[in-house]
C-alpha cells in the first residue's frame, strides 16, 4: 500500500492565492475540444514559465555557490579602520560564488579555464564584494580590451563555436597575456574541485588606517584543504561524465558537514613604495614577489552553509567591485577601475534595478537608505519616506566621512600607455613562473599549450603565439616550438 501524500502546505493556488481545482487538465471546449482562453491556471503557468530565466551573465555564467563565515585571526587595525576587521576574533557572515569565465551556464565544470572567486562580506558598514579569481593576474591590463579578449573566448560569429585562431590571434597580438596563459595551461589550469584551489583578489585594493595612513594590498585565499587539480586526459573524461562535478562535490562536502575553509592572507605595501617598486603595482598581469612583500595571515573564510534556491541565491547573486566600506577603496589598477564601471552596469541590466534588494544581494548586518524608488520588483519597502536628501522629515544624511583616502594624480587627460618600472615587461613573470615548475610541470604545460596552439590554422598566427613564450624564457619557446611543430606535421 502506498503512503499518502503529506497534504500540510495546504491546497495549491494561483499567483493570487486562489485555490486551484484541476492541475492535471487543462479547461476545454468539450471533451477533445480546443482550449479556452478563460483558463488563467493554464495561461499563468504558460506565461511565468516563458519568463523563468533571466539573461546569463556574459561572463562568469556558470557559477556555485554557498554561504560562510569570515572570521579575524590578526590584529590589522594598523593598516585599515574597517570594522569587520576591528578585532581578533570577529566574525562576519560571507556569501562566496565561484564560476568559470567563458562557458555558458549549461556547460561542463571540468573546463580548463579561470576560476571566478567573488567573495560577499555582510559588514554592519554594508556589503564589501571582493571580486576576484583562482590566479594572481589576468591576460590584459586595460579595461578597453576586455570585450576585445572575451569575443576571442566565446563562439566564432561565423562558424558557432569557439576558435582556436581567435584565442592565439588575441593571445600573439597581446603579449601582457603570456604570463596568465602560462598559469592557465599549467597543471592549476583545471582545478580537481573547487575546495582545492586558492582564490585571489587579483586587484590592488586601498587600506586606510585611523590615521589615515594609506597601504596597498593584495589578497590571498590559500585553501586548507590542499590543491587538487586535473590532467587534461582526467578533465575531458569527468566533463563527459559529470559536467556539474565541482558543483555537485561543493554541495555534498557540505551536506556532510565537511567545511570547505581557506587561510586568508595579504600582502601589503607602504603608498610611497609603490612609485619604486620594481613592478608596477597596478598591473593585473604581474603579481607582488612575496620575497619583496610577504603574505601576511589574518583570517579564516569558512563555507557552512548551502543556498536553499540556486536561482534565487546563485544565479541572482550580484558583486561588485565598487561595494567597498570604510577604510578599503580602489587603486588606479586599470582594470579594477574600469569594473568598478561595468559589474554594476551588468547587473542592473541582467536582474534589474532593484537587484540589491534580493535577500542574497541586501545588507545582512545593517539596511540600506537612500532616495532610489520604484523601478522592476520595487517591494515599497519605505512605505511614504521622502526620496530627496536633504530632508527636513528625518531622513538619511550624508556622513562627510570617504570611505577610503584621495590618491594625487597629476599630468593631462590621455590614452596613456600605462607606467613601465624598473623590470616592468610583458614577459618576465611568465618567465619566473615556468622556471618555478619541476620538470614534470614543465612537461604538462607545454603538452597543454601545444595541443591548442596546434589546432591553429595559420602560421604566423602559431609563429607569433610561441615567440611570446620565447620571450618569457629561450628554453620555454624551444620546447614549445618542437611540441607543435610535431603536432602540426
Amino acid at each position: 500500500m502506498s503512503e499518502p501524500f503529506d497534504n500540510t502546505a495546504g491546497p495549491l493556488t494561483t499567483e493570487s492565492g486562489a485555490p486551484v481545482s484541476n492541475n492535471n487538465q487543462s479547461e476545454a471546449a468539450g471533451v477533445g475540444g480546443p482550449l479556452l482562453i478563460q483558463d488563467q491556471v493554464l495561461l499563468e503557468k504558460l506565461a511565468h514559465f516563458n519568463r523563468e530565466r533571466i539573461p546569463e551573465r556574459v561572463v562568469h555564467a556558470r557559477g556555485a555557490g554557498a554561504y560562510g563565515t569570515f572570521t579575524v585571526t590578526a590584529d590589522v587595525t594598523k593598516y585599515t579602520r574597517a570594522k569587520f576587521l576591528s578585532q581578533v576574533g570577529k566574525e562576519t557572515e560571507t556569501f562566496l560564488r565561484f564560476s568559470t569565465v567563458a562557458g555558458n551556464l549549461g556547460s561542463a565544470d571540468a573546463v580548463r579555464d579561470p576560476r571566478g572567486f567573488a567573495l560577499k562580506f555582510y559588514t554592519e558598514d554594508g556589503n564589501y564584494d571582493l571580486v576576484g579569481n583562482n590566479t594572481p593576474v589576468f591576460f590584459i591590463r586595460d579595461t578597453i580590451k576586455f570585450p576585445d579578449f572575451i569575443h576571442t573566448q566565446k563562439r566564432d560569429p561565423y562558424t558557432g563555436s569557439q576558435e582556436a585562431d581567435n584565442v592565439w590571434d588575441f593571445w600573439g597580438l597581446s603579449p601582457e597575456s603570456t604570463h596568465q596563459v602560462t598559469w592557465l595551461f599549467g597543471d592549476r589550469g583545471i582545478p580537481a574541485s573547487l575546495r582545492h584551489m586558492d582564490g585571489f583578489g587579483s586587484h590592488t585594493y586601498q587600506w586606510v588606517n585611523e590615521a589615515g595612513e594609506q597601504f596597498w594590498v593584495k589578497y590571498h585565499f590559500k585553501t586548507d584543504q590542499g590543491i587538487k587539480n586535473l590532467t587534461s586526459e582526467e578533465a575531458a573524461v569527468l566533463a563527459g561524465q559529470d559536467p556539474d562535478s565541482h558543483q555537485r562535490d561543493l554541495r555534498e562536502s557540505i551536506e556532510r558537514g565537511d567545511f570547505p575553509s581557506w587561510t586568508v592572507q595579504v600582502q601589503i605595501m607602504p603608498a610611497a613604495e609603490a612609485a619604486s617598486y620594481k613592478f608596477n603595482p597596478f598591473d593585473l598581469t604581474k603579481v607582488w614577489l612575496n620575497a619583496d612583500y610577504p603574505r601576511i595571515t589574518i583570517g579564516k573564510l569558512e563555507l557552512n552553509r548551502n543556498p536553499e534556491n540556486v536561482f534565487a541565491e546563485v544565479e541572482q547573486s550580484i558583486f561588485s567591485p565598487a561595494h567597498f566600506v570604510p577604510g578599503i577603496g580602489p587603486s588606479p589598477d586599470k582594470m579594477l577601475q574600469g569594473r568598478l564601471f561595468a559589474y554594476g552596469d551588468a547587473h542592473r541590466y541582467r536582474v534589474g534595478a532593484n537587484a540589491d534588494h534580493l535577500p542574497v544581494n541586501r545588507p545582512h548586518a545593517t539596511e540600506s537608505r537612500n532616495g532610489n524608488r520604484d523601478g522592476y520588483y520595487y517591494d515599497g519597502r519605505h512605505g511614504g519616506q521622502k526620496n530627496y536628501e536633504p530632508n527636513s522629515f528625518g531622513g538619511p544624511y550624508e556622513t562627510g566621512q570617504p570611505l577610503w583616502a584621495p590618491v594625487q594624480v597629476n599630468g593631462a587627460t590621455g590614452e596613456w600607455e600605462t607606467p613601465k618600472h624598473s623590470l616592468d615587461d610583458d614577459y618576465v613573470q611568465a618567465g619566473y613562473l615556468y622556471n618555478l615548475m619541476t620538470e614534470p610541470e614543465k612537461e604538462r604545460l607545454i603538452a597543454n599549450l601545444a595541443g591548442f596552439i596546434a589546432k591553429v590554422s595559420r602560421d604566423d598566427i602559431a609563429e607569433r603565439a610561441i615567440a611570446n613564450f620565447a620571450k618569457a624564457d629561450e628554453d620555454y619557446g624551444k620546447r614549445l616550438a618542437a611540441a607543435v611543430a610535431e603536432l602540426r606535421a
